[in-house]
């Protein structure tokens, strides 16, 4: 996912590194002698499912293109607690300058690829794809719906750019759903989709009459979500159709069974626990 985009994701990485190391790590200079070599292991300190590896590995190499990092684990993979995720060895500043951030990314993006995991198990067996939102962390989006992917999950649009979505304020503003889906469909190359939000059966109804691609079912409950599937498949069977709307753990699999073709869920990338990381330095050395 992060072939072509290494020279931005170094750039993000020196904008981090700026925030937090600022013009230097004071309690390291005073404390850690100059050539000091250090070898660090990255282990899990609970279960869950491993993302952000590689952006790890980057840490390191810009903070020193010295540093040696072995990766232990692969990404995706099923951590349990104990296991050994990576070794770094190198100078002793550079690791503990490079720690924190390497940690944060690992632990954030581990902690979305673990909940989207979760969820995508709720589903196992059903015709339905799970995917995230828009709802994430300025600045983290492409690492956050990359950890998405990591735990099974799919992405959403990435941003205002690249799909028609139109949604109640929208509707609102062009003076309903057949004015606006006429007018984007007028404006937009025929490879763009448009996706309609719908609460109620009427605006169903009216989405499907307007020739929308996607029909999304905004916060419906199970009666009215059948109905608007079973609606949708005998009017127009190619019209995906997308639920959304407050989805849990314990709702996800009965609004995967109403026949919905796609489930998304802003809290994968905005209600996730971050995964319990760690990194220990070993035995000291000399240069």
């Amino acid at each position: 996912m992060f072939n072509g985009y290494q020279e931005q994701l170094d750039t993000w990485i020196r904008h981090w590194l700026q925030e937090d190391v600022g013009a230097g790590d004071v309690t390291t200079a005073v404390t850690v002698p100059q050539g000091h070599m250090s070898r660090a292991v990255i282990h899990a300190k609970q279960d869950g499912t491993l993302a952000g590896l590689p952006i790890a590995e980057r840490v390191f190499a810009v903070v020193d293109c010295s540093l040696h990092f072995q990766a232990v684990a692969i990404e995706g993979q099923l951590l349990q607690k104990g296991d050994i995720i990576a070794e770094v060895e190198g100078s002793t500043h550079s690791l503990l300058t490079g720690e924190r951030l390497a940690l944060n990314l690992l632990q954030r993006m581990s902690g979305i690829a673990t909940g989207t995991a979760e969820y995508v198990q709720r589903i196992a067996g059903l015709p339905v794809r799970l995917v995230d939102t828009r709802k994430t962390t300025p600045g983290h989006r492409m690492l956050e719906k990359y950890a998405v992917r990591i735990g099974g999950g799919a992405n959403h649009r990435f941003g205002l750019y690249d799909a028609v979505m139109i949604k109640d304020n929208h509707i609102k503003a062009a003076g309903g759903i057949t004015a606006a889906v006429q007018s984007a469909r007028a404006a937009i190359p025929h490879t763009m989709t448009i996706e309609v939000e719908t609460e109620f059966i009427a605006q169903v109804h009216e989405a499907l009459d307007s020739g929308a691609d996607i029909i999304m079912l905004d916060n419906m409950d199970s009666t009215n979500m059948r109905e608007a599937v079973q609606l949708i498949r005998s009017h127009s069977p190619h019209v995906k159709i997308e639920a959304s709307g407050n989805v849990s753990l314990d709702t996800i699999r009965g609004l995967a069974e109403t026949g919905i073709d796609i489930i998304s869920v802003g809290r994968l990338t905005y209600s996730f626990h971050n995964l319990d990381i760690s990194l220990d330095l070993g035995a000291k050395k000399k240069e």
